[in-house]
């Protein structure tokens, strides 16, 4: 066929698996079962019935370009302003126009890995050469970024694109290998696509993750993706923004109305009521918080199983001694234990060897599934 092609989820693989059969506890999505804010629920409804439904301003409306930008001043350690947030639809969404206006064909573009197979396959939309440079483990089995590894790869590279707290690791850069990172995409000219969607899911007390938001200036080659996705658990409703450089806000709009012609302005008075919701924030926190000490008390003592409880995300990434193709191995456990997990290898070659859950689920369902899952492991040969 000649067309651009890009390889198929293998977590929506082990999905289709898992709904053709009955009763399957799901673990392998990246989504809660919380629900939304009952304030963005209101908030949205009310759009419906006073008819807003017209098309919005494509930078987003100004009411939520202005509520981003005081969330994220108070939040870190610098003022972002208004003018350098643009409203789009998703997270992914967000990503996909980062590299559309940074990224042309024959481009090199470096990622971490294991990493979200859609930010690879977003850059080979682009027919850009993707590169990797591979997260590794300490002796505890933590995953951190190797900086004299990414030092060598950088160089010729158009793009970085990082992501912490990190999908599916859970790996999530201190302040100071932020600005290590930050030396080095200067240094080499490269720009830096920031994908911080989980960044208010995180366990050391701080209200939010270490942010590039935190030490980069206006005239930075930075550009910050978020989304109302997860810390809000907002999944559906398609609502992300980004922060970008000082002056490129006005022609990164002109990019958002060829892609997406900006996002539903019933979903962007939801996402207006969410993003002055505290209250959720902090709860959902201590959801995941609560999920995240069940999966380790759930995964302790077994045999053949390495696990590192994640600084970020609400990830749980389990390697399985001796298991060499995750995909087949998660497809087992579909079919003889009742349960979908994400195969490592959903997230690329430094993905293969584990299985990646999400806690970020009531306790009740949660304590179902991992009960299931323990039972599965113990019997791992």
């Amino acid at each position: 066929m000649d067309i651009i092609s890009v390889p198929g989820s293998q977590i929506i693989q082990v999905a289709r698996a898992a709904a053709a059969r009955r009763g399957v506890a799901f673990l392998c999505f990246g989504e809660s079962d919380v629900s939304s804010p009952a304030s963005a629920q209101a908030a949205l409804k009310r759009a419906l019935d006073e008819g807003d439904t017209k098309y919005p301003d494509v930078r987003g409306i100004p009411e939520l370009r202005e509520a981003i930008a005081s969330y994220l001043t108070a939040l870190h350690a610098r003022e972002v302003p208004e003018d350098r947030v643009q409203v789009v639809a998703s997270g992914m969404a967000a990503i996909s126009v980062a590299l559309a206006f940074t990224v042309r064909a024959g481009d090199r573009v470096l990622v971490h890995g294991p990493v979200w197979p859609n930010i690879l396959n977003a850059a080979r939309l682009r027919q850009a050469q993707v590169t990797q440079v591979a997260l590794r483990t300490d002796g505890s089995g933590k995953f951190m970024l190797d900086m004299d590894e990414l030092s060598s790869a950088l160089p010729g590279h158009r793009v970085f694109i990082l992501n912490s707290p990190n999908n599916p690791t859970g790996w999530t850069a201190t302040r100071e290998e932020l600005q290590e990172i930050l030396a080095l995409c200067r240094r080499h000219d490269v720009w830096l696509i920031s994908d911080e969607v989980y960044s208010r899911l995180v366990y050391s007390g701080a209200h939010a993750a270490p942010s590039l938001l935190d030490i980069i200036s206006g005239d930075d080659r930075v550009v910050v993706c978020n989304s109302f996705s997860k810390t809000w658990a907002m999944t559906g409703w398609r609502v992300g923004w980004l922060v970008l450089p000082r002056g490129l806000r006005d022609p990164v709009a002109n990019v958002v109305e060829v892609i997406h012609s900006g996002v539903a302005p019933f979903s962007q008075r939801g996402a207006l009521a969410a993003i002055a919701d505290h209250s959720f924030v902090r709860g959902f926190q201590r959801h995941c918080a609560a999920g995240r000490s069940l999966t380790a008390d759930a995964l302790s003592g077994l045999e053949r199983i390495g696990y590192a409880v994640p600084d970020g995300s609400f990830f749980a990434f389990i390697r399985v001694d001796g298991m060499k193709n995750s995909l087949e191995f998660a497809l087992t456990l579909v079919e003889k234990h009742g349960i979908a997990v994400a195969p490592g290898s959903a997230f690329g070659s430094t993905g293969e060897g584990y299985i990646r859950i999400c806690f970020g689920l009531e306790r009740a369902r949660l304590s179902h599934a991992l009960s299931r899952l323990r039972t599965a492991l113990e019997r791992v040969r």
